[in-house]
């Protein structure tokens, strides 16, 4: 092997094709699009947020205000319910969106 191959990685060769690619397109007008399920990934990644982080939320909140007016556990069990009702709400919507 030369030096010349020695000092490269595999990582700058990758970069160097895409950084041609993007030149080639920007130089035909070309527009770069994500491949097609991108979408449906995004769409199953919101949904895995809104299933994850609203109870959550919502869990963190009703602890905090139990923890603070001394209810326990009124609040923490009231706000993971309405959290629960939100999450799949937002769910129906994003269901409702085409994937294409």
């Amino acid at each position: 092997m030369t030096a010349l191959t020695q000092d490269r990685a595999p990582s700058d060769l990758d970069r160097r094709i895409a950084d041609a690619k993007a030149a080639e397109a920007a130089r035909t007008g070309q527009v770069i699009k994500a491949p097609a399920d991108a979408k449906g990934y995004k769409q199953g990644s919101r949904v895995l947020m809104d299933l994850i982080g609203m109870p959550l939320g919502g869990g963190v909140l009703g602890f905090a205000l139990d923890r603070w007016m001394g209810t326990t556990p009124w609040f923490l069990l009231g706000f993971v319910l309405l959290s629960f009702v939100a999450a799949f709400r937002s769910i129906y919507k994003i269901s409702k969106e085409r994937a294409e």
